[in-house]
């Protein structure tokens, strides 16, 4: 018997199983594909994924397959720079191809001990109060404590749960891919300028070697079934900029719709949903992965919690309590960003507008904070505007605060030198440092980062370290 099965091995899935193995957990990863993904397509890891990567001494594997950019120009693709001085030790994006993310994952998730089984499909599952009996295609039936539904936004587990998936269904199409192209640069680069101007989702745009990033609309929803070809893209580039630029020698080809849905509820009792399975939303602004990544990092540690018996009750709801809000506002900010990309005069006085409102830093800084996830404040109640927040990674005794993060652990970080951890010891790491680069005498960290207390009461602390990490042991 497993302690969780999670359906789906993506970065989401892949994810949580290490952030459970972090804390011993037995983990089994299901994945329905009998191979990885073979087309090579780009995603962005943002500011706050990258310092996640960072807090598990993951980053340098990643930035040595990626490309750093600027943080700028993702909202709406409004071309306006990142405004400075952004609150991070990795305020850029890293573009990296989404088949590397995925296996430098699970190649971590295996290193800790997780184990993952390709081309086992779920096909059922019924729960009842010790655990989760889940059927598999070919007939096997196993037993786990708890599922975990990360098999993206056609979700099997989420189905079988029965948990409604509200929302927008498609109304328009994009077709996006890498392919290389047989007409000079400045003549693509005239066309684009020229077409650009009037359809807000098309561009081509250099990659190097001579490929080209291009996404084209489309009028109406296609056949999610049927993949696209480079026939299409030949024939909507003829359509919408009356050539298809000899396009030939594509990378990958993909389509995305402007579906958008959230589900009802994150957990039915010992099942729980994570990623693309819990919300989709259009890709503008490069979200969707970053979301789901987030996710992981915000369950691992309250699931282990729960397995390895500390989890104070409510600890567990807190993880819907926390996340969806953040899924809601992507879902909500994205809404509003493919509206600003329409072709239509009304929208379109409006992209003028805001455009003109993101030369006030202000309004910039908001707009990058909320994209790049480093915007969000959970609610702990009342208390100061670092509560709820995650904590930048900032000099320490030490070297640097992330470094002392690795092993998904609580940290408290203390530069009275009079606070202690005690009986929480097991769960929360204790570091005085009176020189720390901190506004505050003294923060408790959760696992994923949070600031979940700020004072210099021992007592306080008590409450508070009570609050998110159980019983004292002893």
């Amino acid at each position: 018997m497993f302690d969780v099965i999670i359906a789906g091995c993506g970065p989401t899935g892949a994810l949580l199983a290490a952030e459970l193995r972090l804390h011993d957990v037995r983990v089994l990863v299901l994945e329905k594909e009998t191979e990885p993904k073979s087309y090579v397509r780009i995603v962005g890891l943002h500011i706050r994924s990258l310092e996640l990567m960072e807090t598990r001494g993951l980053l340098d594997r990643f930035l040595a397959h990626g490309r750093r950019r600027p943080a700028g120009g993702f909202f709406a693709a409004i071309n306006k720079p990142a405004p400075e001085g952004l609150d991070s030790a990795h305020a850029y994006l890293l573009g990296i191809p989404q088949p590397v993310v995925e296996r430098l994952l699970e190649e971590h998730a295996i290193e800790l001990g997780a184990q993952v089984r390709r081309g086992c499909a779920v096909t059922g599952l019924q729960q009842d109060d010790e655990g989760v009996t889940v059927e598999l295609a070919d007939g096997e039936h196993l037993r786990s404590r708890y599922l975990v539904g990360c098999d993206g936004g056609h979700s099997t587990v989420r189905k079988l749960l029965g948990v409604g998936f509200p929302g927008e269904p498609s109304r328009t199409d994009t077709l996006m891919g890498e392919m290389e192209v047989g007409v000079p640069p400045e003549e693509i680069a005239a066309k684009v300028a020229e077409i650009g101007a009037i359809h807000r989702r098309f561009w081509l745009r250099p990659f190097g070697g001579g490929v080209y990033s291009v996404v084209v609309p489309v009028a109406g929803a296609a056949d999610r079934a049927r993949p696209p070809t480079l026939d299409d893209f030949r024939q909507q580039l003829r359509t919408v900029a009356g050539t298809d630029f000899g396009v030939h020698s594509p990378r990958w080809l993909s389509r995305f719709g402007d579906a958008t849905r959230l589900a009802e509820r994150y957990r039915a009792g010992r099942v729980l949903l994570a990623g693309d399975a819990a919300h989709i939303h259009p890709p503008i602004g490069g979200q969707g992965l970053n979301l789901g990544l987030q996710d992981a990092v915000n369950l691992g540690w309250k699931l282990a919690a729960q397995i390895r018996g500390w989890a104070p009750d409510t600890l567990l709801d807190t993880y819907q309590a926390e996340r969806r809000p953040v899924a809601e506002d992507v879902l909500d900010n994205t809404r509003a960003q493919l509206e600003l990309l329409s072709d239509e005069p009304g929208p379109q006085a409006v992209r003028r507008l805001l455009t003109e409102l993101m030369d006030f830093d202000e309004v910039n800084r908001r707009l990058i904070e909320k994209i790049t996830a480093i915007g969000i404040r959970y609610d702990f109640g009342e208390g100061p505007d670092l509560l709820g927040r995650r904590l930048r990674d900032i000099e320490v005794r030490q070297g640097r605060l992330y470094g002392l993060l690795h092993r998904g652990r609580g940290l408290l970080l203390d530069r009275t030198g009079r606070l202690t951890a005690g009986g929480w010891s097991d769960r929360v790491d204790h570091l005085a440092d009176p020189a720390a680069a901190l506004d505050a005498p003294c923060v408790l960290l959760r696992p994923d980062g949070h600031v979940a207390w700020i004072g210099d009461d021992q007592r306080d602390l008590d409450a508070h370290l009570s609050r998110w990490f159980g019983t004292p042991a002893g």
